[in-house]
């Protein structure tokens, strides 16, 4: 008896090295690695959007937000696809709001 003994069994080495294997053997690796991409990658993404579309449906007029190219304003008129934030004095714009990404606190713009 060697020490390799000790950390892997014969029968077992023996099964590997004749090409014999249980087929579904690699099956709890594949259900490890799902649930591991669930809560890395696929509920994170759930949970910003469902932030996002929050966001959206509590815009209303005054309120201060940075869009998805950087724009900062305020909110003049908000209805049901489109808001028109006001970016500089007299400089109306009117955007979707899916584009709108965030939400600044009051006084964050100087208009």
């Amino acid at each position: 008896m060697n020490l390799l003994d000790l950390i892997i069994t014969p029968a077992f080495a023996e099964e590997v090295a004749s090409g014999v294997s249980d087929p579904m053997g690699g099956l709890p690796f594949l259900i490890v690695m799902f649930v591991l991409m669930y809560f890395l990658l696929i509920r994170p993404q759930q949970k910003r959007a469902k932030e996002h579309k929050v966001l959206l449906g509590a815009l209303k007029e005054g309120d201060e937000v940075v869009t998805n190219g950087g724009i900062v304003g305020k909110v003049t008129t908000v209805d049901e696809s489109f808001a028109t934030l006001e970016i500089a004095q007299n400089v109306v714009v009117k955007v979707q709001k899916q584009g709108i990404n965030q939400k600044l606190p009051k006084g964050s713009t100087k208009i």
